[in-house]
């Protein structure tokens, strides 16, 4: 009997020692390792660079044309002019659309280090949603921004390069940008 009233007793004190600490804030759920590895697929998706989600064949196309144009430093103010109009004629968008385009892709461009580095991984999201047809109408756009500055820079002929070969795969039959 003694064995059984003991082993109650320390059963009482271990809830009471974990009731006490949860009052305290310190939880011990996150022991569990079901938990644990959830919150860290969660914290690693979270936590990853927006630019390597990109799934839309029009804010990858954007984003390209963006990093061709600011390849060299900041862009001109021709540059500018252009992928807004861009913007605004090929993918019909309205002028604040088109400038709300603009501020996404460079903000999401940042330094252009990710996208100068591995246009393969930046486009892997989007590029089955790539038709043929949007595909050939990016490159022009990119290589339209790139000729805008009297002649093409060596870091834009790169980055125009490695877009091309990431674009010259199977496609699906679709319309062009709307």
């Amino acid at each position: 009997m003694h064995v059984i009233l003991g082993a109650l007793g320390s059963l009482v004190t271990l809830l009471w020692l974990f009731y006490r600490l949860a009052e305290m804030g310190i939880d011990l759920g996150g022991l569990n390792p079901f938990f644990w590895r959830r919150r860290s697929k969660w914290k690693e998706h979270y936590d990853a660079n927006p630019v390597y989600k990109i799934d839309s064949p029009l804010e990858a196309t954007a984003l390209l044309i963006t990093a061709v144009a600011k390849a060299d430093g900041d862009m001109s103010a021709e540059e500018k002019t252009e992928i807004l109009n861009i913007f605004s004629e090929e993918f019909h968008m309205s002028k604040k659309d088109a400038a709300g385009l603009l501020i996404s892709s460079c903000h999401l461009l940042g330094k252009g280090e990710e996208v100068r580095d591995d246009v393969q991984k930046v486009l892997a999201p989007s590029l089955n949603n790539f038709t043929r047809e949007q595909a050939d109408s990016a490159m022009e756009l990119i290589k339209r921004v790139a000729n805008v500055v009297d002649s093409v820079s060596e870091l834009q002929n790169e980055l125009i390069d490695r877009a091309s070969k990431c674009l010259t795969s199977n496609f699906a039959e679709c319309r062009k940008w709307s």
